[in-house]
This record gives structure tokens, sequence and C-alpha cells, in this order.
């Protein structure tokens, strides 16, 4: 008989798996990240809270560079000046001399940013989940570069500035409107004007409702939200109108990120999502097939 050769296990090469393969899995697990599925309510709950936590830490802790910050903010009161756009103090003691009126703004001010917001979430959660996914992440990525302007320009509100006309109305009125007025303001940042969140935050709401509200009033509602958060915010001398700019601009990068990452703006997304997605459908039901062949 001829010479024959034995193999080990041990000489055996090792069988590489073709780059094609690892490169679908690796498009495939892509494909299933940026493909909307249905939103878990325990974790949306617990990121929710994680990331306003993380954002209020990351607020409060740049620093208060109070000199900057008031340089900042006479820069900024020049450049409106040169606009033509001035007109803040105006409104601030127009407002401020109707005390039922300048009162009710400053609770607007320190509520309805936070109840409008968590109220759009729980809507597009509940009744919009192939979109809410989307719509979280403009949201997400607008906050998340609104920390980065907060860092790289302290901005003195208008009624803190040094030599200024304007009214605390928040001080004045002695009402809670304000987490940089009184006893709260050792809570926050006060030289974290720019941009506006309020504005970023109420314009993404009013977007929203107006993108996917089925009753035209409520898409009118939607439009005059951000209208009146406008309003209130140079009413109570709390931002500039550029910082409304720099929320408008930080919403844009939010809307930006959104489109990139799922590929449509979130109101052209589907509005309801699978359970389980198709393919992971096939896997259960081909590992189902074959545990009942065994």
């Amino acid at each position: 008989m001829g010479d024959s050769t034995v193999t080990s296990l041990e000489d055996r090469e090792p069988v590489a798996v073709p780059d094609s393969a690892t490169g679908r899995r690796g498009r495939d697990l892509l494909r299933r990240m940026r493909t909307p599925r249905r939103p878990r309510l325990w974790f949306e709950i617990l990121l929710i809270a994680v990331s306003y936590w993380t954002y209020s830490l990351i607020r409060n802790a740049v620093p208060e560079q109070r000199a900057e910050a008031l340089r900042n903010a006479d820069w900024i009161w020049r450049i409106e000046h040169d606009l033509g756009i001035a007109v803040e103090d105006s409104v601030n003691h127009a407002v401020n001399s109707v005390p039922w009126l300048i009162v009710g703004m400053n609770y607007y001010y320190a509520t309805l940013h936070f109840v409008i917001t968590l109220g759009v979430l729980v809507w597009l959660y509940r009744s919009h989940p192939g979109r809410y996914a989307a719509a979280r992440l403009v949201l997400f990525a607008t906050t998340g570069v609104a920390l980065v302007g907060y860092y790289l320009f302290p901005l003195a509100p208008p009624r803190l500035m040094r030599g200024g006309d304007f009214v605390d109305t928040v001080a004045v009125h002695q009402t809670w409107g304000s987490m940089a007025s009184g006893d709260l303001k050792h809570m926050s940042n006060q030289y974290a004007a720019m941009p506006s969140m309020h504005i970023g935050w109420s314009l993404w709401c009013g977007l929203t409702i107006f993108a996917l509200a089925s009753v035209p009033w409520a898409r009118v509602l939607g439009l005059l939200y951000p209208a009146l958060t406008l309003l209130v915010i140079v009413s109570t001398a709390n931002h500039f109108w550029l910082d409304a700019v720099g929320g408008v601009a930080c919403l844009a990068f939010g809307f930006t990120v959104s489109r990139l990452w799922y590929g449509a703006l979130p109101y052209r997304l589907p509005r309801t999502v699978e359970r389980t997605p198709p393919r992971d459908r096939e896997t259960t039901g081909a590992g189902a097939r074959g545990r009942a062949r065994t």
C-alpha cells in the first residue's frame, strides 16, 4: 500500500471568514440599527431621565465666566442695534406694565418648556411609534450641540447686563419663573443663554405637532407655541432675539443628524412599525423549525 499522510487538527490552516461575509454582517447590523423599531417604555423613561440629568449636570458644570459673559452680552446688544432689532428692552417694559400678563409669562417660562416637550414625546410614543426614535434623536442632538454653545460662548441674559435698562420680572413680581433668579439662581448656570433651548425645544414641538396632527386647530396651536415662546423669553428678559436664532440653528443640526441616520426626516417615516423586524422573525422561525425537526 502507498504511503498515507495523516494531518492533525493542529496542522490544519485556520478557516478565515470571507471579508464579504463579515462586511455583509456589519452592513446588516448597521441597517437594523438604523431601522425604526417599536420603542420600549422602560427604556425610554430611563433614557430621558438619564439624558436630562446629564444635560443639567454638564450645563451647570460649565464655568460661569461672568466677565466674558457680560462682554458677550454687550457685543450681542451692539450687533442687534446695528441690525435694527434691539427692541427687547421696549418689549420687556411694555409687558412688565401689565402685572397679570408678565406673571403668567414667568410661569409659562418655568413650566411649559418641560411640560409641552414631555407631552409631545408621550404623544409620539403612543400614536407615532415608527417616527418616535427619529424625532427623539432630533431633540437629543439639538440639546447636545447646545451644550457646546454654552461652553464656547458664555452669555449673560439681558436682565443681568451691566447698566442695562431691563427688568428682572421674576424678582420684581416675586414669582417663580427662572432658574437664574432669586433663590434658584445658585442651582443653574446664569450665563448659559446662547443658544435658547426654549426656542429649540418649542420649535421642535411646534413642527412635530404641525406635521403630524390630524386636526387643523392642533396644527395651528403647534405653530403658535414657538411664536409665543419667543415673545415670552424676550418679555421676561431671559434672552436676546439672537439667542433664538442660535436655538433654531441647533434644531437644524438635530434634524440633519436624524436625516443622515434614518435616511429621511422623522415625519416621512412610517407611522407604525412591526413588533418584530422581518429578519428577526426569520431567525426565530428558522430556530423553531430546527427544534421541531430534532
